[in-house]
């Protein structure tokens, strides 16, 4: 078994019961990512978030930033699966990340019930929860994990 196979398998079991594909933790998305230049990282956070907080540095090919609330306002996008359909085919396999691992969820979730069956979400997001003093990137995400990421 191929070491993305042996992710993607553990990755099923993460989810049991949720209506889409998984979830894999940051470290098996990055090796995902390295593994094969197909897999693509669906970073569903928004504009602002990427622009002021930084995002995953992953090649171009691989970051596909479609939005799941727009900024100002945290309204849904309501071009959410046009959005997605212009950057993913419907084989991919397909890794929502957002700040802390809600917005990913229900991405991967959508994306499923609109024929992407390989739709994993990330855990814990690029920045994590807060920690005790309310700060984010201390306690999980990408950038906890010390997974490389570009600032803003």
């Amino acid at each position: 078994m191929s070491t993305i196979e042996h992710i993607l398998e553990e990755a099923r079991t993460r989810a049991p019961g949720q209506p889409y594909a998984g979830a894999v933790t940051p470290q098996e998305a990055y090796a995902l990512l390295q593994a094969d230049p197909k897999v693509k990282l669906v970073d569903v956070r928004t504009n602002a978030e990427r622009d002021w907080v930084g995002r995953p540095a992953v090649p171009e090919a691989q970051h596909a930033a479609v939005q799941w609330n727009l900024y100002p306002g945290g309204v849904p996008n309501p071009e959410f699966a046009q959005q997605l359909a212009q950057v993913a085919r419907h084989d991919d396999v397909l890794l929502f990340l957002c700040r802390s691992g809600v917005r990913s969820r229900h991405a991967a979730r959508v994306a499923t019930e609109i024929g992407y069956p390989n739709a994993f979400d990330i855990l814990e997001g690029f920045e994590g929860d807060r920690d005790a003093d309310g700060h984010r990137k201390t306690v999980g995400g990408w950038c906890k994990h010390g997974l490389p990421w570009i600032g803003a």
